[in-house]
């Protein structure tokens, strides 16, 4: 009796066949997609299958990597600084759709000191001839990156109607820089605050602010801020204006003086220009009465 002969059974298209020649569309144009992506993408054209079949079909039509360009080499101590490789791949116009490999090289970086000037030279030497020149500002010694005073003074009397993060976008916003040459950050404010003993802003419990703005100052006295800030400019009322951009600070205390009740009667008196003009300046044309 002979054995039974069976036929090869024909090899059934998988789910993820019908869209191999998709799969191998995006691969050829973009190589480092994920599976997790092409996964979704075919998820939005009707695929049914989970994401471990399509992971191992990717893998096999992923197209080879080259590797990447790296030469490392080692001197001794003191003998040699740093050279920097950088690969490119450039398309030039005389021939389009051919790319070319570009490698550069910094042959040596050769530092000096410009003792007039304060400042450290940099000339860095290229492969081809082409040099170019850096200024670093030279530290003196015992000098400090320390924040200026005039920025101290300035936050010392901003917490009077500011957080620290308000703080932080006023003195950006005047170009002021922290002593290493940094933009402000809340927290940058407040470990200024607390190196300096700079008390914290906080809301007054029984909400009457000692301290206020300029809106809350004109609102306050009834007035137009443009005529309150007029008034503040000119020194006839007393307040703090710590920076050129930045909001002017007025004590209430000063808002109940015999100076403020004076310019809000001006006000009241003259509404078309409320600013109006110091009670002491004289006319410049004599009376015709």
């Amino acid at each position: 009796m002979e054995p039974p002969v069976y036929k090869k059974r024909a090899v059934r298209p998988g789910i993820v066949d019908h869209f191999e020649a998709y799969l191998r569309e995006r691969l050829a144009a973009y190589p480092a997609l994920t599976a997790v992506r092409l996964w979704r993408e075919l998820k939005e054209r009707g695929f049914v299958g989970g994401y471990s079949i399509v992971r191992d079909r990717v893998r096999e039509l992923r197209p080879a990597q080259p590797a990447a360009f790296q030469v490392r080499f080692e001197t001794p101590a003191g003998e040699q600084a740093q050279v920097d490789f950088a690969r490119f791949e450039v398309e030039f116009v005389d021939e389009p759709g051919v790319k070319r490999i570009v490698r550069t090289l910094i042959h040596e970086v050769v530092a000096d000191i410009d003792d007039e000037a304060s400042e450290i030279v940099l000339v860095v030497h290229r492969a081809g001839g082409a040099h170019s020149e850096m200024r670093l500002p030279k530290r003196r010694r015992g000098q400090r990156n320390s924040t200026s005073g005039d920025i101290i003074a300035a936050i010392r009397q901003l917490v009077l109607i500011a957080s620290d993060d308000l703080i932080a976008g006023l003195l950006n916003r005047n170009g002021l820089k922290t002593g290493n040459g940094n933009r402000w950050t809340r927290e940058r404010v407040t470990t200024t605050r607390s190196y300096h003993r700079i008390p914290l802003f906080r809301r007054a419990e029984d909400s009457v602010e000692p301290w206020l703005n300029l809106s809350d100052a004109a609102r306050l006295l009834k007035v137009a801020s443009k005529t309150l800030r007029l008034a503040a400019e000119a020194g006839q009322i007393e307040a703090v204006h710590p920076l050129p951009d930045g909001p002017w600070i007025f004590a209430r205390a000063a808002l109940t003086t015999d100076a403020a009740t004076s310019i809000t009667e001006r006000a009241r008196q003259n509404p078309r220009y409320p600013a109006g003009s110091h009670p002491d300046q004289q006319s410049l044309f004599s009376s015709t009465t």
